[in-house]
């Protein structure tokens, strides 16, 4: 394994084991989220994010900078929070003490580095989650994906007892105009870096799409549509992503041993898009990012950020659908085991009208 792929296993691994995607989970269906927040101040967004420090690898400590109701904070895997203040001016970060008064690290954001860090003691803290640069970290496969392709294509799902309700699939795009498309496989801009949908079209079981239908309607009063990133997936394309997902990974890809629910039509990949300007909302972190920030309960970024991810798992939960505990965008609807796993690519697809 080259270095690189080295260094961050050991780093997702450590921040996987303290930042839990199950030790920031909620009981469903998820309430509304509440009033509005503000947004955050745009001069501390860039420092909002996981900092590791690494002591000769003797000692590893792990911090979350977020923010909330306007203030700054910093979150320790060891589950102390601390208020902070920036001073970017003097590119220092201050944390008040009553008792010893305040004291604080040196704020680094060198352009030509990779990531902003900071300083305390001569150490360094240094940015680690994806959105610290502008590379998304796609996962370096080790394998060719096209010959993953042929095989996935040869191989086949394993047998399933029924009985099973008869597919009816329906194409999400037609259903209303406030569902817009994004969908990342039919494009290179995926976490594989190529296509594997030979089509950008998006589909779900009639109960499951009727439910989406339901849940935009309660959030086009607020202002959001739909950006649909997956919905149907053919069992083939799941085997991809297994086989070419490295094991700090895979917690984030389906075993084809099992199927997905996404290859049985009941699971969509989502996020929300402003109507006024149809420009996708901020979240905490990005779709198919393979990182503790896309747990739907991760308590970083910011205020409005958070709320935003709540209100779309509040939309959604309320009918019947279940947010995934490792992806804030996935959402299972709750007839999923009704149907069989498909695995007939878009083209061959029997599809019912709307």
């Amino acid at each position: 394994m080259p270095l690189r792929s080295a260094l961050r296993l050991v780093l997702f691994l450590a921040l996987s084991a303290i930042f839990s995607a199950r030790s920031y989970s909620q009981t469903s269906p998820a309430p509304f989220p509440g009033p509005k927040p503000p947004e955050a101040p745009a001069e501390w967004k860039r420092f909002i994010g996981i900092y590791k420090y690494s002591s000769n690898g003797n000692h590893e400590h792990n911090v979350i900078i977020l923010e909330r109701d306007q203030r700054a904070y910093m979150h320790s895997s060891a589950g102390k929070e601390e208020e902070i203040h920036f001073d970017l001016k003097l590119k220092m970060m201050f944390v008040p003490d009553p008792a010893k008064g305040s004291w604080g690290y040196g704020l680094v954001d060198d352009p030509d580095a990779t990531a902003p860090y900071f300083t305390y003691l001569n150490e360094s803290y240094v940015r680690t989650d994806p959105g610290a640069s502008a590379n998304s970290f796609p996962i370096t496969s080790t394998r060719v994906v096209e010959e993953l392709r042929r095989k996935a294509l040869a191989a086949t799902p394993s047998e399933e007892k029924g009985p099973f309700r008869k597919s009816d699939l329906i194409e999400l795009a037609p259903l209303d105009p406030a569902i817009h498309l994004d969908i990342r496989y039919a494009t290179s801009n995926d976490f594989l870096g190529t296509p594997v949908y030979t089509q950008a079209r998006a589909f779900l079981q009639r109960p499951a799409a009727e439910a989406l239908l339901r849940a935009l309607q309660k959030l086009q009063p607020l202002g959001y549509g739909l950006l649909i990133h997956d919905g149907y997936r053919p069992w083939y394309v799941t085997k991809i992503f297994w086989d070419a997902t490295p094991p700090e990974g895979k917690i984030f890809v389906a075993d084809p041993a099992q199927g997905s629910r996404h290859n049985r039509g009941c699971a969509v990949d989502l996020t929300l898009y402003d109507l006024k300007s149809g420009k996708p909302i901020e979240m905490t972190g990005a779709y198919d990012e393979m990182s503790p920030r896309s747990f739907p309960n991760y308590p970083g970024g910011t205020s409005l950020q958070r709320w935003h991810r709540d209100l779309l798992r509040w939309a959604m939960e309320s009918e019947g659908f279940t947010v995934y505990d490792a992806e804030w965008w996935h959402f299972d609807y709750k007839d999923w085991r009704d149907y069989a796993i498909g695995n007939a690519p878009f083209e061959k697809l029997n599809v019912a009208p709307k």
